[in-house]
């Protein structure tokens, strides 16, 4: 059973790994992309709904993990249907043998369109599932820590620096053999994609752990700093927020989710819970900039209150859904954000062209002939 902890109960069946687990239970309504889905770090710590009825039917391959560390991060798996067939012939095993493999609990035959709209209607909330008493799952699940005020970076950060060279290889960019940039990428929660697409615009991408200082950074001698994504509440993250701080002005940043909450924070601006985040690939986001229309990736449970934005910083990205801020800039101080991911693993690419305009930013091109360029 998965118990919520308003004490809504769900009944399925068992697969993956047989135990109990309990984390905030969300949603996501990613069509394909399970195991991006199971290790992409943001989603440590919760119950990861799938509305799209059918998971499993291509498998899963290790070399496709988001994680730094190649394992899942994601507190549990629910599902309407698991297919019993694993067709693609990079497929290495089931879904179940993956998640049985790693020691993640799942549950299928499970009223997923039924659970999706509760939360719709009654917001994200702790659950706990498993088998056992509906009592025992619904005393379990008020046991969980909220996620409000939780910092879960130091669960998901890198603990040693290391150097990542691989990029993806399938797409051009404006980098020639000249453009090499120094990038400390300051990692909360990394999805390696984002790495690769760093790599394909001409960096040189060193990851430092989350505690690292910004001192420490600023001795690199780094062309540029990457916020990375994570998990938990961005304004329990004090120590990130202290060094991005620090950072303002010294080096050019690009932030990205949880990387693009800590920037307004370190700003001065303030965050919010949402009632049920934003987690999928069909997400559409107006750039303010080009009033281009993207189709983006998400992940996230908590935004920027764009009225809360300091003078000299500004909303460049809009939710066409809620509108609700997606994007921010900060000229004078060379720093921008997204709350989206246009790295997109799974996803859409429409928003690729965040890490060319990165790399612009490092070039020494001014924000103002940039945009320019991007509205031509």
């Amino acid at each position: 059973m998965l118990v919520l902890a308003d004490g809504t109960v769900f009944e399925g069946e068992a697969f993956g790994a047989d135990g109990f687990t309990s984390g905030e239970v969300v949603f996501t309504t990613l069509m394909s992309g399970y195991p991006e889905v199971l290790t992409d770090p943001s989603y440590t710590g919760q119950l990861v709904t799938m509305t799209s009825p059918e998971m499993g039917n291509y498998g899963c391959t290790l070399e496709d993990a988001e994680s730094l560390d190649r394992r899942p991060h994601a507190a549990g798996l629910i599902v309407r249907s698991v297919s019993p067939v694993s067709s693609n012939w990079r497929s290495q095993m089931s879904l179940h043998e993956y998640l049985f493999q790693h020691g993640i609990v799942g549950i299928t035959n499970l009223d997923t369109r039924k659970l999706t709209r509760h939360l719709r209607d009654h917001g994200s909330q702790n659950g706990a599932m498993g088998r056992g008493s509906a009592e025992s799952l619904l005393a379990a699940a008020r046991r969980a820590p909220n996620m409000e005020g939780l910092d879960l970076t130091a669960r998901t950060t890198t603990k040693t620096a290391l150097k990542w060279t691989e990029g993806r290889g399938v797409w051009r960019t404006n980098a020639t053999a000249t453009d090499r940039f120094r990038v400390t990428v300051l990692d909360f929660g990394v999805k390696t994609n984002m790495l690769r697409c760093l790599v394909d615009v001409g960096c040189e991408v060193n990851v430092v752990p989350a505690s690292t200082s910004a001192a420490t950074i600023l001795e690199q001698r780094p062309d540029g700093v990457f916020l990375t994504n994570g998990p938990g509440d961005p304004a329990a993250v004090e120590g990130g927020i202290a060094t991005i701080r620090n950072l303002l002005g010294h080096v050019p940043i690009f932030g990205i989710c949880l990387g693009h909450q800590l920037l307004a924070l370190a700003l001065g601006a303030k965050t919010f819970k949402l009632k049920f985040g934003h987690r999928g690939g069909n997400q559409p986001v107006l750039d303010l900039t080009t009033h281009r229309v993207e189709i983006t990736s998400q992940n996230h449970g908590f935004a920027v209150d764009p009225t809360t934005l300091p003078e000299g910083v500004r909303m460049t990205h809009r939710h066409l859904n809620d509108n609700t801020c997606e994007g921010i800039a900060a000229p004078h101080l060379r720093a921008f954000s997204v709350q989206y991911h246009p790295e997109a693993a799974a996803g859409p690419h429409d928003s690729f062209y965040l890490f060319d305009r990165f790399a612009k930013l490092m070039r020494g091109e001014s924000a103002s002939s940039t945009e320019a360029a991007e509205r031509l």
